[in-house]
């Protein structure tokens, strides 16, 4: 569970406590998510059309196979699609200088000396 200081603006770590867990970390979770909650949706659509469906109605089990076919362009989509409150470029890369650079093309920081 993320642990974070009373304002509620402290970095969240994980659930071991340890090292503190990125905003990235997160964002990808989310995504991860959604893109295996659709995956799963299309497998069950697809296994349900040919071992259950078409015993009543091949054109629905067909219906299905469609729906099912067209589930993972979208969810590629979803999973790839970063929201307006995903601020990926806000995380330190771990290069000091490459960081300084990006800080100072983004005006958080002034021109070097």
């Amino acid at each position: 569970m993320p642990v974070e200081s009373a304002t509620g603006h402290g970095r969240a770590t994980d659930r071991d406590g340890g090292r503190p867990r990125s905003y990235a970390g997160d964002m990808y979770a989310r995504r991860r998510r959604a893109y295996f909650v659709l995956m799963g949706v299309c497998l069950f659509l697809f296994v349900s059309a040919w071992s259950y469906v078409r015993l009543f109605s091949v054109p629905a089990a067909v219906a299905l196979c469609v729906v099912a076919m067209v589930i993972p362009p979208i969810a590629v989509i979803v999973a790839n699609r970063r929201g307006p409150d995903d601020r990926w470029w806000d995380d330190p890369s771990g290069d000091p200088e490459s960081d300084r650079w990006w800080d100072e093309l983004d005006g958080k920081r002034g021109p070097r000396p």
